[in-house]
């Protein structure tokens, strides 16, 4: 699921064999078009290559994209930021425009991996809140590379009728009651979250006693983990097949208008606001087209159908002025300041903590 797809492209006179070289080279991609090349546009046709999480975009603004536009549009899609910084730093294909997450934005940004939007060209840009921009100067300081497209917060989701504790803790997380019961995240920052804030650390923490003691934790809490799962948590808790989750909170939203008996609850110890937003990588080929896609997705009637489309929070204030009230006082979607303010904008923590983390998360996986 979600990996990106490239094809062989043969040139003159070959050996049969070829094509199963390249397959055992690029193994564990699937191919749709050419490695480094940009399918197409030997015929004059333009293609942007946009770079996002999977199902995290209405395709009917693709399409109107498209049509308004001319530009052709290849929409590819990834898990977790990793993968997609993974996938970027192959080279294997050269995408003109991402959308991930503020950790990611920022260690692209600091490693020279991003270029600056011309704002100029963006007549939409004024649509986003100059409150949610100010959030985003934890990882982009002048606002240059990173334009947000939605937010949300982390916490934890669950079944009334299947968890009969009060829910307002972490540490819920670790009860045995709720043996192979329990989603997590499969996610490093996310998954190393739940311990570090339950015991008072930061979620942007470098300490390595710190990260180590949390990943203790998820040690010992791993036998009552059902599994670690990303985009499959909504429908499994919706299905009832576990009793509490880890997950964002529009897939919370979306899980509880198809399960009355669902909750959701960012836990009083604190969790993690973050931000997606779109960015332009070094190896775009077509940045004004990038920059317009930018601006198609910050129209008030395009950003609102993505909002009704994924129920994650907007930081276009034109779609949110014009909510119902309801919907505009959905603490899930929109929570308070008295939330917001226990919660922290995930950073990039640096290679030495990056690669400190990953080797954690790995020795838990293999657990």
């Amino acid at each position: 699921m979600r990996q990106t797809s490239v094809a062989a492209r043969q040139t003159g006179k070959v050996n049969m064999i070829l094509p199963l070289i390249i397959l055992a080279v690029c193994s564990g991609i699937i191919f749709l078009s050419g490695c480094h090349g940009r399918d197409g546009e030997a015929d004059g046709r333009q293609d942007l290559i946009v770079f996002n999480y999977g199902d995290y975009i209405d395709r009917e603004t693709i399409e109107m994209f498209e049509k308004e536009t001319g530009i052709h549009v290849r929409y590819e899609e990834y898990l977790t930021p990793e993968d997609m910084y993974t996938k970027y730093s192959s080279g294997v294909i050269d995408y003109d425009l991402i959308c991930s997450s503020d950790y990611m934005i920022q260690k692209m940004m600091l490693e020279g991996h991003l270029l600056p939007l011309d704002q100029s060209r963006m007549t939409s840009y004024g649509n986003i809140d100059p409150r949610y921009l100010e959030l985003c100067r934890a990882f982009d300081p002048e606002n240059k590379y990173a334009v947000p497209y939605l937010w949300g917060t982390l916490g934890i989701l669950y079944n009334n009728k299947m968890v009969t504790d009060q829910v307002d803790s972490w540490e819920i997380l670790w009860n045995p009651r709720y043996k192979n019961q329990i989603i997590m995240q499969n996610s490093m920052r996310d998954a190393f979250l739940v311990p570090l804030k339950w015991k008072g650390c930061s979620v942007n923490t470098r300490n390595k006693r710190e990260l180590k003691e949390a990943q203790k934790l998820l040690m010992d809490q791993k036998p009552l983990v059902e599994a670690y799962l990303v985009d499959e948590i909504r429908d499994a808790m919706i299905a009832g097949d576990a009793a509490m989750a880890v997950t964002y909170s529009g897939d919370a939203t979306e899980a509880m208008d198809a399960n009355e008996d669902l909750s959701y609850v960012v836990p009083k110890e604190g969790s993690n606001v973050w931000f997606d937003c779109w960015a332009v990588p070094d190896c775009c080929r077509h940045k004004k087209e990038a920059e317009q896609f930018i601006d198609f997705m910050n129209r008030k009637e395009t950003a609102e159908m993505n909002f009704d489309y994924i129920y994650y929070g907007t930081p276009n204030k034109a779609v949110y002025e014009d909510l119902d009230e309801e919907t505009r006082s959905d603490e899930t979607i929109f929570p308070p300041e008295e939330i917001l303010s226990q919660c922290e904008v995930y950073e990039y923590l640096g290679t030495e903590t990056d690669r400190y983390y990953t080797r954690l998360w790995k020795e838990l996986k293999a657990k």
